[in-house]
């Protein structure tokens, strides 16, 4: 038997047409870009997905610990419910009470160790020795175990 083609078929296969040797082209390149695709889609939800905790690292937010846990929570439970609620937190200054309340608990012990009618540890001593010491008064003299 002779292998002749039909006066109708087609000399030239589009490549998408499998060829004789099993070579499947289009199965190839479907695969190439289906992996393609499933990389890209994986990436952009995961920089979506920690969207909130990035934007609370950036900006140096004290709730950036709290944004990140409801990040991953959401990330575990499909419940989008926190992954908003640290979006919303990430977007949001809180007010900072520890500088002016520290700087109030400073100025409150600097006036407390300097009050007119009490007298310095100097003093004392200068009082029951009646010598007079060389030591300059401080201001604090020593460390306070208060908050």
């Amino acid at each position: 038997m002779s292998e002749q083609l039909h006066a109708a078929a087609p000399h030239h296969l589009p490549f998408f047409v499998p060829g004789a040797d099993g070579a499947d082209t289009l199965m190839v390149v479907m695969g190439v870009f289906l992996v393609a695709t499933l990389l890209w889609a994986g990436t952009l939800y995961w920089k979506l997905h920690s969207l909130p905790e990035r934007m609370a690292h950036k900006s140096q937010k004290l709730q950036m610990e709290i944004v990140a846990v409801l990040g991953l929570i959401s990330l575990f439970t499909h419940m989008h419910i926190f992954w908003i609620a640290g979006l919303l937190l990430a977007m949001i200054d809180l007010p900072d009470f520890g500088t002016p309340m520290r700087s109030i608990a400073d100025s409150v012990e600097r006036i407390a160790n300097t009050t007119p009618g009490t007298l310095s540890a100097e003093a004392k001593v200068e009082s029951v020795t009646g010598a007079k010491a060389d030591v300059q008064p401080s201001i604090r003299q020593g460390v306070h175990d208060h908050a």
